[in-house]
């Protein structure tokens, strides 16, 4: 992958997830995230399929490619995303934004604990002053010193953002086995979303959710930023760069996030950015100089 190409990639999905923090706020109310969830992934699954056949991208999956699948829309699709919007209902947007520049650092842990894969000195400085940013931002929320605007109930917000990022690991540990049986990316990534939306429904159905959809421009406009931008562009995006650069560096786009995050938490939920805030984004900024100089994991 070219330089430009990486920092184009980058640059999209950094701007596209930044305003997906927001939206998710808008698909919380009348129906359930369960629901809500069910219908992103679903449709994006939907279109991500089509796309893949229309350009005759390879679909069909061997059993372990299957099996790493599964894996990765257990815990990209199903559990991160399900802790994302329970997150949200109890603190800001640009908190669980700003929390999730933490994968950077266990996907570094859990490649190097599980698959032995090394990463340089650079890498490891930068992830870890991603999470020094994300132990301050959380300590703030956690002792009620940051404005969290939209938060009910802040320390557990915090509690369950912090599992969606283990739980995005473990996904992204599942996407790269995928990738060493051969996989291809974006048939991969289709068959994910759905296995994680099919096991989100079986939960839903399980739990008694109520299937709806509010009918109103707010909710069925975010849900279709969500699906196609959010999920279908970035996460096509989000996956490429991962195999060619490593799960690290493609993580810490979570960190270029917050800024976007931040200014549409601020201006739409009116959360108030108070140190621990731009201390913990400084941070995370910091670290991704640091992060995209490395050179990628052997």
């Amino acid at each position: 992958m070219s330089r430009p190409f990486m920092i184009i990639a980058i640059a999209v999905c950094a701007l596209i997830w930044g305003t997906t923090w927001f939206a998710i706020t808008l698909q919380l109310g009348p129906v359930d995230p369960i629901a809500s969830i069910v219908w992103r992934f679903g449709l994006a699954a939907v279109v991500l399929f089509a796309f893949c056949a229309l350009t005759r991208r390879p679909l069909k999956l061997t059993r372990a490619q299957h099996l790493a699948a599964v894996g990765q829309g257990a815990f990209v699709f199903a559990v991160s995303y399900g802790f994302v919007y329970a997150a949200e209902e109890r603190v800001a947007s640009a908190v669980v934004a700003v929390i999730f520049a933490a994968l950077a650092f266990v996907n570094l842990v859990l490649f190097r604990i599980v698959s032995d894969q090394k990463a340089a000195p650079g890498a490891w400085q930068g992830a870890l002053l991603g999470v020094c940013g994300v132990a301050v931002l959380s300590f703030g929320q956690l002792t009620g010193a940051a404005g969290a605007g939209a938060g009910l109930d802040p320390p557990l917000g915090v509690i369950f953002a912090l599992i969606a990022v283990l739980a995005s690991a473990v996904g992204n540990w599942f996407a790269w086995r995928g990738q060493q049986a051969g996989a291809p990316v974006l048939g991969a990534t289709a068959w994910a979303m759905g296995y994680g939306t099919v096991m989100l429904a079986i939960y839903g159905f399980a739990t008694g959710v109520e299937w709806r959809i509010e009918p109103t421009p707010a909710y069925i406009l975010s849900l279709l930023h969500l699906s196609l931008f959010g999920s279908v562009i970035a996460f096509g995006l989000y996956f490429t760069l991962a195999r060619q650069r490593g799960y690290a560096l493609a993580s810490y786009i979570s960190a270029l996030t917050p800024p976007i995050a931040v200014i549409m938490s601020v201006v739409f939920e009116g959360a108030q950015v108070g140190a621990s805030m731009l201390v913990g984004l400084g941070l995370v900024l910091g670290g991704q100089v640091l992060l995209i100089r490395a050179p990628k994991p052997d």
